[in-house]
């Protein structure tokens, strides 16, 4: 939280409990009194004027911010963190990390609603780990952030996580401590959260496929090239396709497919899709639904160039899936619906634009990523109150694609380019965002907490392209660095 300078976006500079966690004021934590966010010109004002202070309340620490500790978990799983030669499904052996023995982790099935306890031992990670609950919005203080919402687990400890798992959709888990190695070698696994009431037709199969490069090579669940999913004839399979790489990835299909539902949020009215492929974000997720031939005949699912689901009944081939020109545009696909708030009327309005330039980072010279022209740790704290609705300009000026992270919450795409937003809402949490695109998002802050917002490239986040959002009466105790040699990235 002492990283930067304040933005608040336009809005009321309110400072609960008068003071920031080091005794400060929290206007004055950037060093420059007011905060080069809250002056005319600055970037933390759209209006360019400095809002005005709201009446002191009472500060609250990440710690805090946890599930009914007085509730009896639903489900509990164990699991242990190694750092071992890893024998892939395919025979390959590689150096890495493992979860309860294997990479990826094993697949976490709750249904909505139920409170999941996870406890985490690790047995020899030297660097130390945590799990972070990619895309779902949990209380702040087990969102799995080394520095920010707790300390690294050294090797020989554990630290349990619990939440409520009150959103259906497809996510997964990885370490957010040295994130750029850790999750690169397999410290991950995926999560799944079923609907309290089934929402596919009777007797759909639900498949799994996380998509990992493994020292360069490209994998299914652990699993090179064809991987089979067994299927009846005239037969519905839901595939949750997650990408937990640094990079986009493409799937697509000869047969038509649909797009049930993006980053953990049911598409409204998808419709099928034909001769375009689909873009997974980094980090992101995608349910696809695809339909077996009543000739039993398989369909295949192309996951990028080098890895495929063949999806039909056992021992069926299917022949090879041009890779399609077009792209589907998810701006106008499926049909409106209501987004529950009105983002015309935000009470705070960030700008986030992401460019290039030499700098200094960490002491070492380079050219470094940059937001609104600053070098990390000199970046914006987006500042927001609970309850605001919040709007983000997004802007990449840099020369490379970013998959952009908010954790904690979910935002619905606008606009791109200054194009509205017509189809279904597009709700995320992981946006691609190529070189001179633009995008104009929403969200309202629900979920108190100092919250990591950064590249999902985590070799773009070591170097420096990470910010925060901090709601205005949350503090933390953890620090980056500190004893326990916390880093995040």
């Amino acid at each position: 939280m002492e990283m930067g300078y304040l933005d608040h976006g336009g809005g009321p500079r309110t400072v609960a409990g008068g003071e920031g966690p080091s005794g400060h004021g929290m206007d004055d934590m950037d060093g420059h009194g007011d905060g080069h966010g809250d002056t005319a010109g600055e970037p933390g004002d759209a209006a360019g004027e400095p809002g005005a202070a709201t009446a002191p309340g009472r500060l609250r620490s990440v710690a805090g911010l946890v599930a009914d500790p007085d509730r009896a978990a639903d489900v509990t799983v164990e699991l242990v963190a190694r750092r071992q030669q890893v024998r892939l499904a395919s025979g390959r052996t590689i150096e890495g990390y493992t979860l309860n023995g294997s990479t990826p982790g094993p697949l976490m099935e709750v249904r909505q609603g139920q409170l999941l306890e996870v406890h985490l031992r690790n047995e020899n990670v030297g660097d130390g780990v945590t799990l972070h609950w990619h895309g779902v919005d949990v209380p702040n203080a087990e969102d799995g952030v080394a520095g920010v919402t707790q300390d690294a687990v050294p090797a020989g400890a554990e630290h349990t996580y619990r939440f409520v798992a009150d959103q259906a959709g497809t996510y997964w888990y990885h370490s957010h401590q040295v994130s750029h190695e850790q999750v690169l070698r397999g410290l991950l696994g995926p999560l799944v959260v079923h609907p309290r009431s089934r929402r596919d037709p009777a007797g759909t199969t639900d498949v799994v496929a996380l998509a990992h490069l493994y020292s360069g090579t490209a994998t299914l669940n652990g699993r090179e090239g064809d991987v089979p999913v067994a299927a009846a004839a005239g037969g519905t399979v839901r595939v949750r396709l997650i990408n937990t790489d640094n990079g986009p990835l493409r799937a697509w299909a000869a047969a038509p497919y649909r797009v049930l539902a993006l980053d953990g949020t049911d598409v409204h009215g998808p419709t099928p899709v034909r001769d375009e492929a689909v873009t997974v974000t980094a980090g992101g997720r995608v349910d696809l639904e695809v339909t077996v031939p009543d000739d039993g005949s398989a369909v295949r699912l192309q996951v990028g160039g080098d890895t495929a689901l063949v999806i039909g009944p056992a021992g069926t081939t299917a022949p090879a899936a041009p890779e399609p020109d077009r792209e589907l545009d998810l701006l106008d696909y499926g049909s409106p619906a209501p987004l529950g708030f009105d983002p015309d009327r935000a009470d705070r309005d960030f700008r986030y634009e992401i460019g290039r330039r030499p700098g200094f980072l960490d002491g070492r010279p380079g050219l470094w990523w940059t937001v609104n022209g600053h070098v990390y740790p000199d970046m914006p704290m987006f500042v927001v109150h609970e309850g605001d609705v919040v709007r983000v300009r997004i802007e990449n000026h840099s020369g490379d694609v970013h998959p952009m992270h908010l954790h904690g919450h979910h935002a619905v795409v606008l606009s791109r380019d200054g194009r509205r937003a017509t189809g279904s809402p597009w709700w995320f949490d992981s946006l691609n965002v190529n070189d001179g695109e633009s995008f104009e998002v929403a969200f309202v802050a629900d979920n108190p907490g100092v919250w990591m917002d950064h590249c999902h490239n985590l070799q773009h986040a070591t170097e420096g392209l990470v910010t925060h959002l901090m709601y205005d009466d949350v503090t933390t105790p953890f620090r980056v660095g500190d004893e326990a040699e916390n880093a995040p990235e």
